[in-house]
C-alpha cells in the first residue's frame, strides 16, 4: 500500500526506475519483487538451516536456532496443510452435490476433509438387519450411502453419524450377545449419550485395521483443528458451492480421493 502511495509521485517512479536500470534489472514492475507475508514464512526454515549450518554446536546460540528451525518449519507445514485443506473443499461440494436424495446439512458446514472410505455390513440397533453400505470418513462425521442396484456407481444418501458423540470399539471374533450375531472382523461405534451401537463387518482383517486406524485419525484431527482453530469461512462455503453450479452434472458419482498418505502400508 506504501509503494502504492508512493509511485503516484512521479519523482518516486523516475527514482525507482533509475535504480532498476542502474543494477540491469529486468523491466517489472517493483512490487513484483515483494513477499506475501506467508510466501516470506516458507522462507524463514531455509534461512535458519543455513545459519544453523554455519553455526558450531558448541556456540551459544545453536540450541535456540536449531528450537527456531523446528518450530518455523511445523509452522509452514501447518500453512500448507491448511492450504491443500482448502483447495479440497470443492471436490467435497462437487461430491456431495453428485449424491442422491441428500437430506439435512451440507458436508461442508462441519467437515473439511475425507479421511476413509470404504464399503461394510452394517447392523444398527435397535433394528437389527444386516444392511450393506458404502460409508464416507470425514472429519466429525461419518455419511453412509447405498449403491444402485444397476448403476453401481450411482449413490444414495442413507444418512450419517456424528463421530464427536461415537467412540470405537474393537471386538474380538465370536458371538455378540447385544445383536445377537457372529462377528468377524467386525467393530462397534457407541453413542457416549444415547446407548445406541452400531456394529460393523469388514470383509477383510486388513480393512478393519484401515478404518480403526482412519478413526484414531479423524479424531487427532478434530483435536489439532480445535488448537490452531482451523474452519472453512462463509465465504469459502459460498465459492465452493458455486463451483459446483458451474461443473456440469454427470452420470454417475463424483469421486475424489481420502486423506490418502495414511494408508501407505
Amino acid at each position: 500500500m506504501e509503494l502504492s502511495k508512493l509511485m503516484k509521485d512521479s519523482r518516486y517512479q523516475h527514482f525507482f526506475e533509475a535504480c532498476r536500470l542502474l543494477q540491469q534489472m529486468i523491466d517489472i514492475a517493483i512490487d513484483g519483487f515483494l513477499l506475501t507475508p506467508v510466501q516470506k514464512i516458507c522462507k524463514y526454515p531455509l534461512q535458519l538451516a543455513e545459519l544453523l549450518k554455519y553455526t558450531a554446536q558448541d556456540h551459544s546460540d545453536y540450541r535456540y536456532v536449531a528450537a527456531a528451525l523446528a518450530v518455523m518449519r511445523n509452522v509452514t507445514q501447518q500453512i500448507n496443510e491448511r492450504k491443500r485443506r482448502l483447495e479440497n473443499i470443492d471436490k467435497i461440494a462437487q461430491w456431495q452435490a453428485s449424491v442422491l436424495d441428500w437430506e439435512g446439512e451440507d458436508i461442508l458446514d462441519r467437515s473439511s476433509e475425507l479421511i476413509y472410505t470404504g464399503e461394510m455390513a452394517w447392523i444398527y440397533q435397535p433394528y437389527g438387519r444386516n444392511q450393506q453400505r458404502v460409508f464416507f470418513l470425514f472429519d466429525h462425521q461419518m455419511v453412509l450411502c447405498k449403491k444402485d442396484l444397476i448403476r453401481r456407481d450411482i449413490l444414495y444418501y442413507k444418512g450419517r453419524i456424528d463421530m464427536d458423540k461415537y467412540e470405537v470399539v474393537d471386538i474380538e471374533d465370536g458371538r455378540d450377545d447385544d445383536f445377537n450375531v457372529s462377528m468377524k472382523n467386525a467393530f462397534k461405534l457407541h453413542n457416549k449419550e444415547t446407548e445406541e451401537i452400531h456394529l460393523f463387518f469388514a470383509k477383510k482383517l486388513e480393512e478393519k485395521i484401515r478404518w480403526l486406524r482412519a478413526f484414531r485419525e479423524e479424531r487427532k484431527m478434530v483435536q489439532e483443528d480445535e488448537k490452531i482453530g482451523f474452519e472453512i469461512s462463509e465465504n469459502q462455503k459460498r465459492q465452493a458451492a458455486m463451483t459446483v453450479r458451474k461443473v456440469p452434472k454427470q452420470k454417475g458419482n463424483a469421486s475424489f480421493s481420502p486423506h490418502h498418505h495414511l494408508f501407505s502400508v
